[in-house]
């Protein structure tokens, strides 16, 4: 329950409002939007969500759009759909963008001018990074760094009428340049672009750098906490000089750093995951090997599982590497609790009950969930042919194999008869293409009635005169090394080749196809989890959301049915 949701984060918050905080908890996202969310974006919303709802506060969603050189309104509108289904609402506090402010923050940026706290700087990127100086020297100040407020006034303001070329000035602040902290030395605070902006146009040739919008931002839509990972902490002595020195009514935000989420075989940098995508490396931002949001639902995964993972993984102030086997582990308990049972043969091979009337059809009813009766049930046909797993079957058995093999045990077919193996047919290469086998009429539901133990297994199947071919897509770790993002790695060099297999030709339940035509009336198909079912003594699967139709049915694996996760 999000109420009980407690770590050092809740436990600096009780102090604040112990010590006299007045104003309602009020925390954002502000994710910038040059791709697309992932695990570890999920991460960061689930807290600053998560903590807003405990204290019965307020969750902005704000669109850190001041850099439009990789921005798009493909990667708004992706943001806003992940946050929608991750979270199950719209957030409370609202829908912002960084670029809204930007008068505000031209304003603010000429009062630090007009106050001797900023210059225009005419130095270049490189030379600029040269005058900073090192770990062991501080910083020389820039031959520009002296000029007049007036001159400054002027040349700030020429730098928005768009009279000086692309990166030839930078407006910086004037702070300390023997800091310790680099980020305090006359950090930049305005550059120039000239680059249309998805919300702006060719209004603005000028955006301020994050450091110095973030805080007037949070500031102006009244955040409380700035909840952030734990690469800003260098960066919170530039928030709280920027919250500090410009002119505008604001209560003072508090920035607060977590450690942020990494998982194993995995990498979650935007710009490594689209170079994935721009290389064709992955089919795009949503194949289901992607970490991201849209990826994980493609594959299956549901916002309550990911909620879980978030839960329970907790808040660290320190780094740490989780398991991927975690996250499918939440899955797997989720989807235990969820998921239909139906029946699906992968790898088929015809099964033929020889003494069962040729032309004879009959119905056995089925649970949906074990787990939960309220799921209901469904039927199943049953006749003579059949379709069985091929590994259920072996002329000449491995010591200990309980499936079926020539005068082997009777094996139970789930939900209809006993029965037991006669031999089989090959083709001309040797290869088996149907198993023979008897059953016993008095054994209907699987259960004999003269009570004798079955000492096989129990069998998948189904009826090859009612059932529909399926495509199906069987996924692993994107990544063959655990730490593809290493040192002295490249990431693209522990690519796991045996990340998708296709399997064609596969049969399932013909109810599948009733499913999948209700599915093609969604109109928002990949906003939303597709249905998802437990193959029997398979996996769980869901169908393609992009792919899979009525007529062609595609269905993904999203995790097995083994829980290799050491609890």
């Amino acid at each position: 329950m999000l109420e009980n949701v407690n770590n050092f984060l809740t436990e600096i918050i009780d102090e604040d409002i112990k010590n006299g905080l007045s104003e309602r908890i009020h925390t954002r996202f502000p994710p910038e939007p040059n791709g697309y969310l992932h695990i570890g974006s999920a991460k960061a919303i689930f807290i600053n969500w998560s903590i807003a709802k405990k204290y019965n506060g307020l969750f902005n969603l704000r669109y850190d759009d001041t850099n439009p050189v990789k921005e798009d309104t493909e990667y708004v509108d992706s943001i806003w759909e992940d946050i929608k289904w991750l979270t199950g609402e719209e957030p409370s506090g609202g829908v912002y963008y960084g670029s809204d402010y930007f008068e505000t923050c031209f304003n603010c940026a000429v009062q630090l001018i007009k106050d001797g706290k900023a210059y225009v700087d005419d130095l270049p990127q490189e030379k600029m990074r040269e005058y900073r100086g090192s770990l062991t020297e501080p910083g020389k100040p820039s031959p520009y760094r002296d000029r007049s407020v007036e001159e400054n006034l002027q040349l700030f303001q020429d730098m928005r009428d768009g009279k000086f070329a692309d990166g030839s000035k930078t407006l910086r602040a004037k702070i300390d340049l023997a800091s310790g902290n680099f980020n305090m030395r006359d950090p930049a605070l305005y550059r120039i672009r000239y680059i249309n902006h998805h919300r702006q146009g060719t209004k603005w040739c000028i955006f301020p750098m994050y450091d110095f919008a973030h805080p007037i931002q949070d500031a102006l839509e009244g955040i409380t906490h700035s909840l952030c990972s734990l690469e800003y902490e260098e960066h919170r002595p530039l928030y709280d000089w920027v919250v500090n020195n410009v002119s505008i009514p604001y209560h003072k935000p508090r920035q607060i750093e977590f450690a942020r989420l990494n998982i194993d075989h995995t990498v979650m940098s935007k710009r490594k995951l689209r170079q994935l995508v721009e290389e064709h490396r992955v089919s795009g931002w949503d194949d289901p090997r992607m970490p991201t949001l849209c990826g994980l639902r493609r594959r299956g995964y549901t916002a309550a599982a990911i909620r879980n993972f978030c839960e329970r993984i907790g808040v660290a102030k320190a780094p740490s590497t989780i398991e991927y086997g975690f996250l499918e582990h939440c899955l797997r308990e989720d989807l235990n609790a969820s998921a239909e049972r139906t029946m699906a043969v992968l790898h088929p091979v015809k099964l033929t009950v020889t003494n069962y009337p040729e032309g004879q059809s009959e119905t056995f009813t089925v649970e949906n969930n074990p787990t939960d009766p309220a799921q209901g049930t469904h039927e199943i046909t049953f006749s003579r042919h059949l379709w069985m797993e091929a590994e259920d079957f072996m002329e000449v058995p491995a010591p200990k194999y309980k499936r079926l093999y020539p005068d082997g045990p009777e094996c139970r077919l789930k939900g209809a008869y006993l029965v037991r193996c006669t031999g089989c047919v090959k083709d001309e290469d040797g290869n088996v293409t149907e198993v023979l086998c008897t059953y016993d009429p008095d054994s209907r539901g699987g259960d004999p009635t003269d009570g004798r133990k079955v000492k096989g297994a129990t069998i998948h199947w189904v009826d090859a005169a009612n059932c529909f071919d399926a495509e199906v897509r069987l996924y692993d770790n994107l990544f063959s090394d655990a730490q593809p993002d290493g040192p002295d790695k490249n990431f693209l060099d522990c690519l796991n080749p045996q990340s998708l297999a296709v399997l064609t030709g596969c049969k399932v339940e013909p109810e599948m196809a009733a499913v999948a035509a209700a599915f093609d009336r969604e109109e928002n198909r990949t906003g939303v989890n597709a249905p998802t079912f437990q193959f029997m003594r398979t996996g769980y699967f869901c169908m393609d959301n992009r792919d899979c139709r009525a007529d062609h049915l595609v269905f993904n694996r999203s995790v097995s049915l083994k829980d290799s996760f050491k609890k």
